[in-house]
């Protein structure tokens, strides 16, 4: 079975696009990298080592540091399918990202879409 192009695709091409996204809507680059550090384990450095590397969507997330173990709280619709039941890992976890910044595009608050407890 042919892999989904989006796992090809390098993660500095994604990048600017969910940073797009988020200050067209008032948001900013610096929430877009909070959400980023906290779903995958990455600092400001290599997060940044990653765009230069120009790495593809399928390394980005299988050298994660570390996959936030909360991911699980993360439910809902994305591209229409419920994030909860996508079975394939790495697509799961590309859906897990899109979904947290169209929760900041949208003005959710950073507490509620790192899931953090009150």
């Amino acid at each position: 079975m042919e892999k989904p192009r989006i796992f090809s695709m390098s993660f500095s091409s994604v990048y600017p696009l969910l940073v797009k996204k988020a200050e067209r809507k008032g948001r900013s680059k610096i929430e877009v990298d909070e959400i980023i550090y906290w779903l995958t384990g990455y600092d400001e450095q290599s997060l940044q080592e990653q765009i230069t590397n120009q790495v593809d969507m399928e390394t980005f997330f299988q050298q994660a540091p570390q996959i936030n173990p909360n991911v699980v709280l993360i439910k809902g619709m994305i591209c229409g399918y419920r994030v909860e039941e996508i079975e394939d890992d790495l697509m799961r976890q590309i859906r897990y990202l899109d979904k947290l910044i169209d929760e900041l595009a949208k003005g959710k608050a950073m507490k509620k879409i790192l899931r953090e407890q009150a």
